[in-house]
């Protein structure tokens, strides 16, 4: 088991969320603590489902499927963002970017840990 700070989904995952908290506050009053605060929660989870899967060899199919869950919540409320003009296509694109990554590594983790 390879420390979560050297996991790569591990990093991308938090430096998504790094990069969300930065777009976040130039959004509107209205969206900042209705929506905005909604993603910064569901990424947050995300980071401690990546966690909780990497510590865990119990539960570890569950936290992956339980993070991938929370990718696909996420895309959705970004791209609600991006509807709303909270998010410019530059930032909308960057955020989706790396939530790609994040899902493809999580799918293929999933695929190892459930031929295990």
């Amino acid at each position: 088991m390879t420390t979560v700070q050297n996991l790569p989904v591990y990093t991308e995952s938090y430096d998504l969320l790094l990069e969300f908290f930065r777009h976040a506050k130039n959004f509107t009053k209205e969206y900042k603590y209705t929506l905005g605060e909604q993603v910064k929660n569901e990424i947050i989870a995300l980071v401690l489902d990546v966690y909780r899967a990497n510590s865990s060899q119990v539960d570890r199919v569950g936290n992956i499927q339980s993070a991938r869950e929370r990718v696909e919540v996420v895309r959705l409320l970004l791209r609600l963002l991006r509807d709303l003009h909270q998010l410019s296509i530059e930032h909308f694109v960057a955020l989706n970017t790396s939530i790609e990554s994040v899902s493809r590594q999580l799918s293929g983790w999933l695929r190892k840990s459930q031929s295990v």
